[in-house]
């Protein structure tokens, strides 16, 4: 697959990951079956390719899109697997206010929270998978700009970008009953303080908004 565009994939094995919110106060355990990861985050070139758009504000093949919402990153993960032939994961119901997981399709996907921290964290356990300048831009780092996918070093398992440059869409809503739709966002900003570039850290946000420091990746259910 074409790294260029950050369209190569990641096995990644199955196993336990323990979520946290510090809002709450509460952790729960999430069992996971073996799935695929992006490599990077979702280039502006494969966007390009798929979408024909580029709503990204910095412009560059290699720079992750940007200024995508997470019904964007949907409506993408549908148009590439149908593109390579794959059957499209999601279905939009209620005239586009809803959208359900077909977990027996094929196709390209958002990763779940679970997923996402436990493929971030790469069998490790603590608050980053290395030292914070060598794997993330974040404010200290950056200039204050976004800069091209897989410059810094990778995780354990080969993942780019986990932490820092952009935070990334996730499937899930972050709590119906105190934030009804608003989704998950993992991993912090190039724009972000260090703190918010630790696997554990949950953000949320309204599935139609757009900005600078948010993109996505794609994942893929394992072959069964």
């Amino acid at each position: 697959m074409d790294t260029g565009a950050g369209h190569e994939m990641i096995a990644i094995p199955a196993g336990t990951v323990t979520l946290s919110d510090r809002r709450t106060q509460r952790s729960w355990a999430v069992e996971l079956a073996p799935y695929e990861l992006a490599t990077y985050p979702l280039t502006q070139a494969l966007y390009a390719q798929v979408t024909g758009e580029r709503p990204s504000t910095a412009r560059g093949d290699r720079l992750p899109v940007e200024g995508v919402t997470w019904w964007d990153a949907v409506q993408f993960c549908n148009a590439l697997s149908e593109r390579e032939g794959f059957t499209p994961v999601y279905r939009v119901r209620d005239g586009g206010e809803g959208v359900d997981w077909d977990v027996t399709a094929d196709g390209y996907r958002l990763p779940s929270e679970a997923e996402w921290e436990h493929a971030c964290r790469a069998g490790t356990a603590g608050a980053r998978y290395g030292s914070l300048d060598e794997i993330a831009w974040h404010r200290g780092n950056s200039e204050e700009s976004i800069h091209e996918v897989g410059g810094l070093c990778p995780n354990a398992w080969g993942l780019h970008d986990m932490l820092g440059n952009v935070w990334e869409w996730c499937w899930d809503i972050y709590d119906a009953e105190v934030y009804g739709t608003y989704r998950v966002l993992r991993g912090g900003g190039w724009f972000d303080e260090h703190w918010s570039c630790r696997a554990s850290v949950r953000r949320r946000s309204h599935p139609t908004f757009r900005v600078d420091d948010v993109g996505f990746r794609i994942a893929r259910s394992a072959v069964r």
